[in-house]
């Protein structure tokens, strides 16, 4: 028999792990299997509680993620490239000091990339993405990468505009910048440029394993979209390398751009993939007894 429940998040108890909750679940059946990645990473009655009161183990796919962004990190073949992206580098700053004990290079896109840009080539950023208080956190990255010989490769150039209105997705007068030009004021970088995505490729093109988390510019909008999809053609252009797109936006940009189905593995996670490859410990992993 099979018996669909109802979404347990409609239960007041499950986001907290309520263990009367996960009683009740267990009490329903003889082996709990969780196949659920995406939620992985969440303490919840029906992803961790329910495992400390029946026999629980992974599904297949639960295992085919954990071998992709898990086992393939610790023993990869090299040359061995990350690419990340995403706005903020408080949010990807634990990744990006992970990935350093692993990679042999790692690419930095998206808004983040600013702050790298200003304390490597000394430019100005107009208004684009940045906070002074990242300038420490990524310093100490640059330090940690040159101490073990690990390339950050960062944009060379951008394209910027003087009008970004994501709501409306739409943006106001744009052009590329030359190579380590400064970002004049008024004007904020929305996307990578051509010379940024010509030194990208070079490295992505040698490589025998990558790892994508992250778009390269705000693609979501259609004029800022031309950096991330002409990353995601160069991944897809290298067929000799494991190609691992780690969830979230990267998922959406390969699709758009046409080449999933040249990727290797595609990761069905978002926030769970990124922790993971934090080396962060998933409560609904830990729970199961083959993980």
């Amino acid at each position: 028999d099979v018996l669909l429940l109802e979404n347990v998040r409609f239960h007041a108890t499950e986001e907290a792990n309520g263990k009367e909750l996960a009683k009740q679940l267990a009490a329903l059946a003889e082996i709990y299997v969780n196949d659920a990645f995406g939620s992985a990473h969440r303490a919840h009655s029906s992803t961790a509680g329910v495992a400390e009161f029946l026999p629980a183990v992974s599904g297949l796919l639960m295992e085919k993620e954990l071998a992709w962004l898990h086992d393939e990190l610790e023993n990869p073949e090299r040359p061995f490239v990350v690419i990340l992206g995403g706005a903020k580098v408080s949010d990807k700053i634990a990744v990006i000091n992970r990935l350093i004990e692993k990679a042999d290079t790692i690419i930095i896109g998206g808004g983040m990339a600013y702050t790298f840009r200003k304390l490597v080539q000394g430019i100005t950023l107009g208004k684009s993405l940045y906070k002074p208080e990242w300038e420490p956190i990524a310093q100490a990255a640059l330090d940690k990468a040159a101490a073990r010989g690990v390339k950050i490769l960062i944009p060379v150039d951008a394209l910027i505009t003087d009008a970004f209105d994501f709501d409306a997705k739409k943006l106001g007068n744009t052009r590329y910048t030359g190579v380590n030009e400064s970002i004049p004021e008024g004007w904020e970088g929305v996307d990578i440029g051509p010379e940024s995505v010509k030194l990208f490729g070079e490295e992505i093109a040698k490589a025998k394993t990558v790892i994508w988390n992250g778009p390269m510019g705000v693609f979501e909008i259609k004029e800022a979209a031309k950096g991330t999809f002409d990353i995601a053609e160069v991944i897809a252009a290298n067929s000799t390398a494991k190609n691992i797109i780690g969830g979230g936006d990267s998922v959406k940009a390969v699709k758009k751009a046409g080449v999933a189905d040249k990727m290797t593995f595609i990761s069905t996670g978002g926030g769970a993939s990124l922790e993971l490859l934090e080396g962060k410990v998933l409560p609904g992993v830990a729970a199961l007894a083959d993980a």
